[in-house]
């Protein structure tokens, strides 16, 4: 048996964390350690390792979250401009393996990242 990600945990209800939205696929909370004055990670209910792993079953899933996303930032209000980020693999800064999407907002973002 594979270990537990930190958002299967979440997900579980074995860590706390800062809920701002939930239904039946997915969850969304406030990161623990914020790259903007909002940041929030919405992420699957389904294991996902990767957007790298999303499989052709798993699309209306991801247009759901997708569709989270944009009703998340009108919610909090970043009508002025938001980023949506997913990191993919070790390489492109994805640390924990379970597919997650950040959104940020509430200050001007540069370009390019990281």
């Amino acid at each position: 048996m594979t270990e537990k990600t930190i958002f299967k945990r979440i997900i579980d209800g074995e860590i706390p964390a800062n809920v701002v939205f939930e239904d039946d696929q997915c969850l969304a909370f406030h990161d623990v350690n914020p790259q903007a004055p909002t940041h929030v990670l919405v992420i699957p209910k389904k294991e996902i390792a990767s957007l790298e792993a999303v499989a052709d079953e798993d699309i209306p899933l991801i247009g759901h979250l997708h569709r989270v996303l944009r009703d998340l930032a009108r919610q909090l209000d970043l009508g002025d401009g938001y980023r949506v980020v997913v990191n993919c693999g070790a390489s492109g800064g994805q640390t924990v393996d379970h597919l997650h999407f950040h959104l940020l907002g509430g200050r001007p973002l540069g370009w390019p990242p990281g």
